[in-house]
Protein backbone atom coordinates (compact mmCIF):
# COMPACT_ATOMS: atom_id res chain seq x y z
CA UNK A 1 0.00 0.00 0.00
CA UNK A 2 2.82 2.37 1.32
CA UNK A 3 4.69 1.71 -2.52
CA UNK A 4 1.53 2.52 -4.40
CA UNK A 5 1.28 5.67 -2.44
CA UNK A 6 4.86 6.95 -2.74
CA UNK A 7 4.70 5.62 -7.05
CA UNK A 8 1.35 8.05 -7.16
CA UNK A 9 3.11 10.58 -5.38
CA UNK A 10 6.27 10.48 -7.71
CA UNK A 11 4.19 10.43 -10.62
CA UNK A 12 1.70 13.79 -9.50
CA UNK A 13 5.16 15.18 -9.06
CA UNK A 14 7.24 14.71 -12.02
CA UNK A 15 4.28 15.32 -14.22
CA UNK A 16 2.68 18.95 -12.84
CA UNK A 17 3.19 22.17 -14.08
CA UNK A 18 5.93 23.93 -12.56
CA UNK A 19 4.19 26.72 -10.29
CA UNK A 20 7.07 29.26 -10.91
CA UNK A 21 8.63 29.64 -14.49
CA UNK A 22 11.89 30.07 -14.54
CA UNK A 23 14.02 32.15 -16.66
CA UNK A 24 14.58 29.43 -19.27
CA UNK A 25 10.23 28.91 -19.66
CA UNK A 26 9.85 32.61 -19.80
CA UNK A 27 12.05 33.44 -22.66
CA UNK A 28 10.82 30.20 -24.32
CA UNK A 29 7.06 31.11 -23.90
CA UNK A 30 8.11 34.80 -25.71
CA UNK A 31 10.13 33.55 -28.37
CA UNK A 32 9.00 33.41 -32.09
CA UNK A 33 10.52 30.21 -32.59
CA UNK A 34 8.30 28.15 -29.61
CA UNK A 35 5.18 29.87 -30.68
CA UNK A 36 3.70 30.67 -27.56
CA UNK A 37 4.00 26.28 -26.87
CA UNK A 38 3.71 26.55 -23.23
CA UNK A 39 4.36 22.56 -22.73
CA UNK A 40 7.21 22.22 -24.39
CA UNK A 41 8.42 25.38 -22.79
CA UNK A 42 7.96 24.19 -19.24
CA UNK A 43 9.46 20.50 -20.16
CA UNK A 44 12.32 22.31 -21.35
CA UNK A 45 12.88 24.20 -17.79
CA UNK A 46 12.34 21.12 -15.71
CA UNK A 47 15.21 19.50 -17.76
CA UNK A 48 17.25 22.74 -16.84
CA UNK A 49 16.51 22.82 -13.26
CA UNK A 50 17.87 19.14 -13.35
CA UNK A 51 20.89 20.23 -15.31
CA UNK A 52 21.44 23.88 -14.95
CA UNK A 53 22.50 26.24 -12.37
CA UNK A 54 20.39 29.02 -12.39
CA UNK A 55 22.90 31.58 -13.37
CA UNK A 56 23.29 29.31 -16.51
CA UNK A 57 19.97 28.71 -17.13
CA UNK A 58 19.65 32.64 -17.30
CA UNK A 59 22.39 32.45 -19.46
CA UNK A 60 21.19 30.19 -21.90
CA UNK A 61 17.79 32.07 -21.80
CA UNK A 62 19.36 35.02 -23.32
CA UNK A 63 20.34 32.70 -26.55
CA UNK A 64 16.11 33.20 -27.00
CA UNK A 65 16.66 36.93 -27.45
CA UNK A 66 19.91 36.79 -28.56
CA UNK A 67 21.08 33.52 -30.77
CA UNK A 68 23.93 35.58 -32.23
CA UNK A 69 25.31 35.38 -28.41
CA UNK A 70 25.44 31.60 -28.72
CA UNK A 71 27.42 31.16 -31.71
CA UNK A 72 29.90 34.03 -30.08
CA UNK A 73 30.32 31.42 -26.70
CA UNK A 74 30.41 28.38 -28.96
CA UNK A 75 33.17 29.90 -30.75
CA UNK A 76 35.01 31.49 -27.68
CA UNK A 77 38.42 30.91 -26.63
CA UNK A 78 37.54 31.21 -22.83
CA UNK A 79 37.47 28.34 -20.15
CA UNK A 80 34.67 29.70 -18.09
CA UNK A 81 32.72 30.10 -22.00
CA UNK A 82 34.06 26.54 -22.81
CA UNK A 83 32.92 24.97 -19.89
CA UNK A 84 29.69 26.77 -20.09
CA UNK A 85 28.73 25.25 -23.77
CA UNK A 86 29.62 21.65 -22.31
CA UNK A 87 26.76 21.80 -20.03
CA UNK A 88 24.56 24.29 -21.91
CA UNK A 89 25.10 21.09 -24.72
CA UNK A 90 24.35 18.02 -22.72
CA UNK A 91 21.61 20.08 -21.22
CA UNK A 92 20.22 20.66 -24.93
CA UNK A 93 20.39 16.87 -25.68
CA UNK A 94 18.86 16.07 -23.04
CA UNK A 95 15.75 18.48 -23.66
CA UNK A 96 15.39 17.20 -27.14
CA UNK A 97 15.34 13.65 -25.84
CA UNK A 98 13.13 14.22 -22.74
CA UNK A 99 10.45 16.94 -24.72
CA UNK A 100 9.86 15.23 -27.79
Amino acid sequence: MLNRIVIAAAAIMMTAPLAVAGPIDSACVRSDRARGNAPLCGCIQQVANQTLSRSDQRRAASFFRNPNQAQEVRMSKSNADNAFWARYKRFAGQAEAYCR
